[in-house]
């Protein structure tokens, strides 16, 4: 059974990215924005990152941050995966020499096949329903009718994404893996135990209903 991946985004506490950890998730996403209400600083991100046990994967999420900004950041918190929301060309992307995911605003219209041509070199790409210069955690969804069937990269799909709608998510859209932030959260930046588990779940299901269909 292919096995969707699954990314909790905009950890801002310990115990919620071991939370997470515990109940099988294999990413969490730290968030450097200034404006997001789940940004964390260096001191933070060093905090959380220093308590995860092995073979998790840390992911930072960038929106338009300054490349001296972004080495000072990867200097001091060890991170796997680079995100990016804003308007970073390839080259920006690439040149701190580490894989990152490029994130598509479907709700800017964009066309996520000339969008991921553009960017080879990514190893992902987050479709959410942000629109151009927003970071996404919105909490709103967008059609997913929308995504190409020929969409070969690895497609990761977020916006919206609930406990209530995930299954019928990964049983039509088949993502590589799934990304969530304000749908299991008690409040902005915090994670609510419970949702998170039923999230879990629910995405699992999705996967036993695509190898039973």
């Amino acid at each position: 059974m292919n096995r969707t991946r699954i990314k909790i985004c905009g950890i801002t506490r310990s115990q919620d990215a071991l939370d997470a950890i515990n109940l099988g998730v294999d990413a969490l996403g730290l968030v450097f924005v200034a404006s997001s209400p789940r940004c964390v600083n260096i001191e933070q991100s060093k905090t959380i990152v220093s308590q995860l046990p092995p073979f998790v994967q840390t992911v930072a999420l960038f929106m338009n941050n300054s490349a001296d900004e972004i080495r000072q950041i990867l200097q001091a918190v060890p991170l796997n995966l680079l995100q990016f929301h804003g308007d970073e060309t390839p080259e920006f992307c690439e040149q701190f020499a580490m894989p990152y995911i490029k994130a598509v605003a479907m709700g800017g219209g964009l066309e996520p096949l000339q969008y991921a041509k553009r960017y080879e070199s990514a190893t992902g790409f987050l479709l959410d329903s942000h629109a151009k210069g927003q970071s996404g955690g919105s909490g709103d969804a967008f059609d997913w009718q929308t995504i190409p069937s020929s969409f070969n990269k690895s497609l990761i799909l977020a916006g919206g994404l609930t406990i209530e709608n995930v299954a019928t998510a990964v049983k039509q859209v088949k993502p590589y893996a799934v990304d969530v932030s304000s749908g299991v959260e008690a409040a902005k930046g915090v994670k609510d135990h419970e949702k998170m588990a039923a999230f879990v779940r629910g995405v699992r299901q999705g996967d036993e209903s695509t190898t039973n269909s």
